[in-house]
């Protein structure tokens, strides 16, 4: 079975700075880690690929830099490491991430299941994993608590509710994003961390995945951040003193006052 899992690096501080000029992420400055929801990913695909046999591919989209995550998740078990490194990928929203790792997809040939989290922890939308099964037109589950079984062409899994879960099967190739209930990622050994270090990368640009270049980065981003501030900080407010009923009536005098009640 050939398994793609995706996963992107994201800051591993709060101490991030934004490019003016861009209002994107000025990524190189500060360390990354692995997004934590795509560990869950990986995890889920070394379980299976352990149980079912084949091999798990690991791709991700961005910066030079992005070769350290790319090897740790060797350390914890992948066979392959796979990086789309291109200046004409900067800058992307999530469907332009989307188109751009679909290409990957492609370029990497046929995949029988794919594996991303849920969700990156910096943009919180879930929605490159659901946007490349539209560009890759095959069958999507989100929010995969358990996977029941795999064979005869098709995944059974639990996908996790409000108020419960439900029992899905589905035709493969497909993808599935995960939640934090599915497993418990292990650690590196010793000998998956010796490996990495000698592990090759592939790395290819736009030109390697025959992309539309205005389908991609900034300039094919269909959604755009206008502008980025910090709010002010808020006025001083008021401290009311005085028994319990008291400071009641004053506060419902100054409501009075501020037209409010």
């Amino acid at each position: 079975m050939q398994i793609i899992v995706c996963i992107k690096q994201v800051p591993g501080t709060t101490e991030v700075k934004i490019n003016p000029e861009t209002n994107t992420l000025m990524r190189e400055s500060v360390a990354g880690i692995i997004n934590p929801y795509d560990t869950y990913a990986l995890e889920e695909g070394v379980r299976i690929k352990e149980r079912s046999g084949g091999e798990v591919t690991v791709l991700s989209m961005g910066p030079p830099q992005v070769q350290e995550s790319l090897r740790e998740a060797i350390s914890l078990g992948a066979d392959k490491a796979v990086l789309l490194s291109d200046r004409a990928f900067a800058g992307a929203d999530t469907w332009a991430t989307a188109y751009t790792l679909s290409a990957g997809i492609k370029k990497l040939g046929t995949a029988d299941l794919i594996i991303c989290g849920k969700q990156a922890i910096d943009g919180d939308t879930a929605q490159v994993g659901p946007g490349m099964t539209e560009f890759l037109d095959i069958p999507f589950v989100a929010f995969v608590r358990k996977v029941e079984g795999i064979g005869n062409g098709k995944i059974k899994v639990e996908r996790l509710m409000d108020d419960g879960y439900e029992v899905v099967e589905m035709s493969l190739p497909a993808l599935i994003t995960v939640v934090k209930e599915i497993n418990e990622p292990r650690l590196p050994s010793l000998k998956g961390k010796m490996r990495a270090k000698s592990a090759p990368i592939t790395v290819y640009n736009a030109d390697d995945l025959g992309v539309d270049k205005q389908k991609c980065g900034l300039n094919g981003s269909p959604t755009k951040v206008d502008k980025i501030f910090t709010p002010p900080p808020r006025g001083g407010g008021q401290q009311l003193s005085g028994s319990a009923s008291e400071v009641a009536d004053k506060l419902a005098g100054l409501l009075r006052a501020a037209q409010v009640i």
